[in-house]
């Protein structure tokens, strides 16, 4: 047994050797945390299958193919079943991130004779979940708004000035590409959501049929929608295209890469949302072009065109910027996350501990650390996202 010289979280590890005598500290800040805007985390799909994965290795995840239906023909004899090719795809956990802080002896002395340092040490765990938990809701953020199929609204434009019609077009441009029915998500930012707040039919106990919003303010289901907020919607930069035109090939419904003609100035970014000349649908683009005065072409999002373009130059617009609030199926966006790794299982961590977030479920490992007349306490997450269907997710302007 150590000899105690003042009481702090080393004393917990000397004289237990358990970290429970932390958890009341740990789940202090947890609650703190948990009530931050987090709406991706709780709405996307979960990948357990990537835990022994290193940074960087790529886990395979499996894409069932679309069916085709057969006419029934009475017979004696079963049926062959038609075969079907299962495709796959690849994610990565990208990410092994971790928040540090340390205490030397003389400054917890300090601290317990004033605000106490397991006070203190519970704000410091506080914003360690904090930062790691909007960082990976942030890394959900980019990945949704750059492989959203389509875009309904205007850019700059706050939704829900007047109805929650606009949850109406999200829906039908999901159920369009044949997105599930169930278990979607639509991610609002704070400007979206007092907006919907402030709709009377939805503060109106007896128009709502609940009274969750006027005295809670929790958003509702909307048109199928789990309506979310979160506090990492972004309102990304778009490129500086003015006047460019496709080329004179023609494109039908479905098509994807469009070539452009040598016209106009300046740059179609990833992400950037546009349109084409007699067609209101706003397609968002996988992959642009850095100079379209010299041609080249653009790939768009799946599941591609919804209006074909003729075999003419077609002007091509690209939208100004605006908040990328989010719908999606659970399925189209997947979430890998584990305890960052250890050589051989361990390091020179004296204590340990996995916590589980109850509100968003990701796991974060702590981990404490004793020194020379120093503690050090780390909060680590390793963690990798993936937009596995294009097609799943829309966005809806702000």
């Amino acid at each position: 047994m150590k000899n105690k010289t003042h009481m702090s979280l080393l004393d917990v590890f000397a004289f237990d050797n358990v970290i429970t005598g932390l958890l009341p500290d740990l789940y202090q800040g947890l609650d703190v945390v948990s009530r931050e805007q987090v709406g991706f985390i709780p709405g996307v799909t979960r990948n357990a299958g990537a835990e022994r994965a290193a940074v960087g290795e790529n886990v395979t995840y499996h894409v069932a193919p679309a069916s085709v239906a057969t006419d029934i023909a009475p017979a004696m004899a079963i049926p062959e079943p038609a075969d079907q090719t299962i495709g796959t795809g690849q994610l990565q956990i990208t990410k092994s991130r971790s928040v540090q802080f340390g205490w030397n002896g003389e400054e917890m002395k300090g601290l317990n004779n004033g605000p106490g340092a397991m006070s203190v040490q519970a704000d410091q765990f506080a914003q360690a979940l904090r930062t790691l938990t909007n960082e990976i809701e942030a890394d959900l953020a980019v990945e949704a708004y750059g492989a959203a199929s389509r875009m309904y609204g205007a850019a700059g434009t706050t939704p829900f000035g007047t109805n929650t019609g606009e949850t109406a077009q999200l829906k039908k441009i999901l159920d369009d590409n044949g997105a599930p029915l169930s278990e979607r998500s639509l991610i609002l930012d704070t400007s979206a959501g007092a907006s919907l707040r402030t709709l009377s039919q939805l503060t109106k106990v007896n128009e709502a049929g609940t009274a969750m919003t006027l005295r809670d303010g929790e958003l509702l289901n909307l048109n199928n929608f789990s309506i979310k907020e979160s506090a990492q919607i972004l309102t990304p930069a778009v490129g500086t295209g003015d006047s460019a035109t496709t080329d004179a090939t023609g494109y039908a419904v479905g098509k994807t890469v469009i070539a452009l003609d040598s016209a106009g100035t300046g740059t179609v970014l990833a992400g950037d949302v546009v349109t084409f000349a007699g067609d209101t649908n706003q397609y968002v683009v996988a992959s642009g072009d850095t100079d379209v005065s010299n041609g080249g072409s653009i790939t768009l999002n799946a599941p591609g065109l919804r209006v074909a373009i003729p075999a003419s130059t077609t002007a091509i617009t690209v939208k100004a910027a605006g908040a990328r609030n989010i719908g999606f199926a659970r399925s189209a966006l997947q979430l890998v996350t584990r305890a960052p790794a250890l050589p051989n299982g361990r390091d020179a961590a004296v204590e340990d501990f996995m916590m589980i977030d109850p509100r968003s479920g990701l796991a974060f490992e702590i981990r404490i650390y004793e020194g020379y007349h120093k503690m050090m306490a780390t909060v680590g997450a390793s963690w990798g996202v993936k937009a596995t269907k294009e097609d799943h997710i829309a966005g809806l302007f702000g």
